[in-house]
């Protein structure tokens, strides 16, 4: 017999990652490889795009974050007034050179949903692993991959 509890508990949260990771790296040479090392640092990614005739405003900006050699975009956002012009790209090519250089990655990753940017990221060399439609109910959420190679 199990008591099933719902409540949120941050402790238990942390618990039950640990034992997780400790079951995956038992269970996967790959994984069991890389603990422990650089590789398997969550590090983050930042790009900031200020307009210094403005006092530095933030004008846009990527965050996102290097593991096992993957550059995960996790935020990419450009002001109203300044889309169009090429800075998204800017920014996305930024983040892959930095990811590359300093990170030695080989591959980048994204997540947008379908009224966001599919687009963008296919002009700019990624490829759609995954389409989840109804996530949420109406929209379609992709995945999307590049080499970086």
């Amino acid at each position: 017999m199990y008591t099933l509890d719902t409540t949120v508990s941050a402790a238990r949260r942390d618990l039950l990652v640990s034992r997780l990771r400790e079951t995956n790296t038992r269970r996967s040479p790959v994984l069991a490889a890389m603990r422990d090392t650089p590789l398997d640092a969550d590090v983050p990614v930042h790009v900031h795009a200020l307009d210094p005739g403005d006092g530095d405003a933030l004008v846009g900006g990527l965050v996102g974050h290097v593991w096992g050699r993957w550059l995960h975009v996790d935020y990419l956002w450009v002001d109203e007034h300044r889309r169009g012009a090429g800075l998204g790209g800017r920014l996305l090519a930024r983040a892959e050179e930095t990811a590359r250089r300093e990170h030695d990655c080989l591959f980048a990753r994204v997540g947008t949903w379908d009224f966001q940017a599919p687009g963008f990221y296919q002009l700019h060399g990624y490829t759609i692993a995954l389409a989840l439609p109804d996530y949420p109910p109406g929209v379609t959420d992709y995945l999307l991959t590049k080499p970086l190679t």
